[in-house]
């Protein structure tokens, strides 16, 4: 991949990972649910344990408690791996709590878009 490549494919995982930032701050249950992979491989693990499949990432994304999820983000990186593969990762603080955290996100380039395969998220107490 060339430089030029490099830097398309990071400009466009960039501004998927902006709308899912900008959708988790209005808690868009359809656009969060929409940016993971429909499928039974997709995975997030979080700070209460592993989401397996798009079913479970859904159900957790409808019952999810919603009261202290505005953040600031710090030292957003995005790196692309190929055309169809990069990952994004971050750091946050949590602007209710004060509780800071870290996420990564596996994003690949599927027929229907970019979508996130894999996804972590940490909180620290």
């Amino acid at each position: 991949m060339t430089k030029d490549d490099e830097q398309r494919v990071a400009a466009e995982i960039r501004a998927k990972f902006d709308a899912y930032e900008a959708a988790l701050r209005t808690n868009d249950i359809a656009a969060l649910t929409g940016f993971f992979w429909n499928d039974p491989r997709a995975v997030r693990l979080g700070p209460d344990g592993g989401l397996y499949g798009h079913q479970e990432i859904a159900a957790f994304r409808r019952a999810r408690d919603v009261s202290d999820v505005e953040r600031v983000l710090s030292q957003v990186r995005i790196v692309a791996l190929s055309p169809d593969l990069g990952v994004a990762t971050c750091e946050y603080r949590r602007v209710g709590s004060g509780r800071r955290g870290a996420q990564s996100q596996v994003w690949m380039r599927r027929p229907e878009g970019w979508r996130i395969v894999s996804a972590h998220v940490s909180l620290t107490g």
